[in-house]
């Protein structure tokens, strides 16, 4: 990985603001290949206030929607330059599977890597781990620009 990818550099890639950016770090991009990603999963989400207040839960929508939001920037660094800079939008899931629960003081780890790239679609596989362990899984399918 040549470039670092902070929050800043992620911002430049994705749409999302507070409090629905979901990706706080990229560690390693291949572009056309994978990307690994940290978000820190803190109790100071606004989503904890709700799910659930006496046992906080980072809903399963959200890990998958952070697995999304990674695999849009690895999309977006294995365009072509010239198609850099559209939107990328999330198309469907399958076989999207929650394993653990993910509580506040979780580091979650998204590991994606492309499955399939043709023109405008891309099919990538999404794990989501905290520590070593699995915690949710999806196939992801997304649409640029």
């Amino acid at each position: 990985m040549e470039k670092t990818y902070d929050i800043q550099s992620i911002l430049k890639f994705l749409p999302h603001r507070y409090p629905f950016i979901l990706v706080d770090r990229i560690l390693d991009l291949v572009p056309g290949e994978t990307i690994t990603a940290l978000k820190n999963v803190t109790i100071n989400e606004p989503f904890f206030q709700g799910h659930f207040p006496t046992f906080p839960i980072m809903p399963g929508v959200l890990i998958v929607e952070a697995m999304a939001q990674a695999a849009g920037v690895l999309a977006i660094e294995s365009m072509p330059a010239e198609q850099q800079g559209k939107p990328v939008f999330f198309m469907g899931l399958d076989k999207v599977k929650f394993r653990k629960p993910v509580v506040p003081g979780d580091q979650l780890l998204l590991k994606i890597q492309i499955l399939k790239f043709r023109k405008n679609i891309v099919k990538a596989s999404a794990k989501a781990f905290v520590e070593d362990q699995v915690v949710a899984e999806a196939e992801i399918m997304a649409t640029l620009g």
